[in-house]
Formats: structure tokens, sequence, C-alpha cells
């Protein structure tokens, strides 16, 4: 796969599942069939169907699944407190 390549022709729903799951060495034969139909590429297919990312991909993978995170991040949260009375 050639997931840096094709990202922005990826579904916002397939780049999620891609985020959501950072640490996948291999792409499930489901989410392979979409990635094909969304970027018109046909790679290699392991006996499953699935697809075996390279190294590349899993670090772009990771990085985007980093960026999310601190898009997403609510920071720091307060909370009001009341001391103890005298």
């Amino acid at each position: 796969m050639h997931i840096r390549e094709f990202w922005s022709q990826l579904s916002p729903d397939t780049q999620q599942w891609l985020i959501d799951n950072p640490g996948s060495m291999i792409v499930p034969r489901t989410m392979t069939a979409i990635f094909n139909g969304e970027t018109g590429e046909h790679g290699a297919v392991d006996i499953h169907g699935g697809t075996l990312l390279t190294a590349d991909d899993q670090l772009f993978i990771q990085g985007q699944a980093r960026e999310n995170a601190e898009r997403t991040a609510e920071g720091p949260k307060f909370f009001d407190a009341v001391g103890p009375e005298d």
C-alpha cells in the first residue's frame, strides 16, 4: 500500500479506521477492498485478502494518529473546589 500517497483520496471513515488502529501490521480484507475502491490501487494481498503494511505506511499512520490525538485533546480540566470552612 502507499497510504501516504493516497491519504487525501481516502474517505474520512477509512482514515479514521486507520487512525484508530495505528498498530496494525495487516489491513483486513474488508478495509483493503474499501481502500482499493477509493484509490483504484490493487496491490498484493495475502491468502486471507488482507494487505501487509510497509514500515513507511505504519509510521505514517502512527503520525496521523498522534496528530489526531493532539487536535482532539481537550487539555487540562479544572474543577471548582471549595476549601474547608474555618
